[in-house]
This record gives structure tokens, C-alpha cells and sequence, in this order.
């Protein structure tokens, strides 16, 4: 029975994202409706330890149940990340080690995206390769630095992480002569937390624009298998935030090793 009263808190609580406003205030409004305090109290009792679910809780209801990036406005912002999603296998096939995939619909709308914040507060961006392409043959935007993949000698092929495109804009920043600044960070819905928590992890002030949605709509031609569909990615993210969580949590515990 215990079980299955914390199996319906789960369900309850992935359904209200679907179900409710897409903003911080209604993602606070939900821990406040009870979910939380019955969260812990089922794990407690499941456990049979009150003091590890205090501590398991609130991560859990972090990486599982809130999906809204801290946002602030354009105006506030120095300068655009824009994190890519999906892709497609390349348009005359060949070996896709070697072979640039498509960029592919999703990150159109991204770019997409990107123009209506540049509109709004004109600063440089940063894109990852797949974004790019659309900022300069569809908008012909300035400014604009492509974040690539990295080519070894023999053409392989290596597709940079999202932790590996911030690392990048990290380095550039370094070199601005206001220095590193605050970034406006555009990402794929379920994958715009992610880009911004990974944008801080990097040592950036990061927000996501207030006031702009972000594409939401899964490609089921990508190539990227877990990004066709919404079930698969969010399993996919939920364990790339927890392996982040897991790092962080054992550097606090013993930082000495």
C-alpha cells in the first residue's frame, strides 16, 4: 500500500507540469499543495528513516518535478547561449562518424527563438553549430559565434555535450572586456533547466528570457533516438541532472576525497 501512495504522489506531481502554467510561481505553488510534506512522509515510512528522506526529498522533487528555469529579463542579460537538441541523420548518408548530421527542424525553431530574443536586447550569442546554421542562412545575424563540434585528423566526428558547448562560451566570455557577464540561455523546453543549471555549473550567471516560450514540439525523425519522444528525453535528463547531483553531493560530503 505504501508503495502505491507514493507511486499516485509521482504521478500526480508528473502530470502538473503538462496540466499547469509553465512558471516558476506555479512550480512553488505545487510544493505547496501538499506534495512535499506527503513525499517525505511516504519515504520516511518506506525507508523506515525520517532524517535520509529529509534529504532525498527535496532533490527528488527537484530533478523529477520542477522543470522551470529561473528566468529574468532580456534586458538584464549580456549575451545568448543557445544549447541545440536533436538533429537529423546526414541528408546523403554515408558514415555518420565522419558525416555531419542535419540540424534538423527543432533547432530551426530554436533559431528562431534566438531572433526573437536578439530583437528584443542586441548582444552577442553563442550557438551551437545546429542553431547557428539557421542564424546566418535564415536571419543573416551578426555576432553570432558557432559553437562546433570537435573534427579529429582522421574526420571523426565528436558532438559537444551541453557541459562541453558551456565550457566553450566559458572560455570566450573570459576574454569580453566587460568581463564574463550574465547569460540569456535558450534551450529546448525539457531541456531548457538543464541548459541553465549547466550554464551556472560552468562558473556563468545564467537565466532563462522571461516572457518568451521555448520550442516544445519532439522531432520523431531525429537522430538522437531520445529526443523523439517527450517519455524517453525526460528519463534521459532526469539522469544526466542526477549524475550532476551525484558528483556535487559526494564533493560536499567529503571534499578532501
Amino acid at each position: 500500500m505504501k508503495r502505491r501512495d507514493f507511486a499516485a504522489a509521482l504521478t500526480v506531481g508528473v502530470a502538473a507540469p503538462v496540466l499547469l502554467s509553465a512558471t516558476p510561481a506555479r512550480a512553488a505553488d505545487r510544493s505547496a499543495t501538499g506534495l512535499l510534506p506527503h513525499m517525505r512522509a511516504v519515504l520516511a515510512s518506506e525507508l523506515d528513516d525520517k532524517n535520509t528522506a529529509e534529504a532525498l526529498i527535496p532533490l527528488v522533487y527537484d530533478v523529477g518535478f520542477d522543470w522551470h528555469p529561473e528566468t529574468a529579463p532580456p534586458a538584464d542579460c549580456d549575451f545568448v547561449v543557445a544549447y541545440a537538441f536533436g538533429n537529423r541523420p546526414p541528408a546523403g548518408g554515408g558514415d555518420p562518424a565522419k558525416v555531419r548530421y542535419e540540424p534538423g527542424p527543432v533547432n530551426e525553431q530554436l533559431a528562431d527563438t534566438v531572433a526573437k530574443v536578439r530583437a528584443r536586447r542586441d548582444v552577442p550569442v553563442y550557438a551551437q553549430w545546429e542553431i547557428a546554421r539557421f542564424l546566418d542562412s535564415k536571419y543573416g545575424m551578426s555576432d553570432v559565434t558557432s559553437i562546433e563540434p570537435v573534427i579529429a585528423p582522421d574526420g571523426t566526428i565528436t558532438y559537444l555535450s551541453t557541459d562541453g558547448v558551456a565550457a566553450q562560451v566559458l572560455e570566450d566570455r573570459k576574454k569580453a572586456p566587460g568581463g564574463i557577464g550574465t547569460a540569456c540561455v535558450i534551450g529546448f523546453r525539457d531541456h531548457h533547466k538543464r541548459c541553465v543549471q549547466t550554464t551556472r555549473d560552468r562558473g556563468m550567471k545564467a537565466y532563462a528570457p522571461h516572457g518568451f516560450a521555448m520550442p516544445h514540439t519532439y522531432d520523431t525523425e531525429s537522430g538522437q533516438a531520445w529526443t523523439r519522444r517527450r517519455d524517453l528525453y525526460l528519463v534521459h535528463d532526469m539522469l544526466a541532472q542526477w549524475q550532476v547531483l551525484h558528483a556535487k553531493q559526494i564533493a560536499e560530503a567529503y571534499p578532501n576525497g
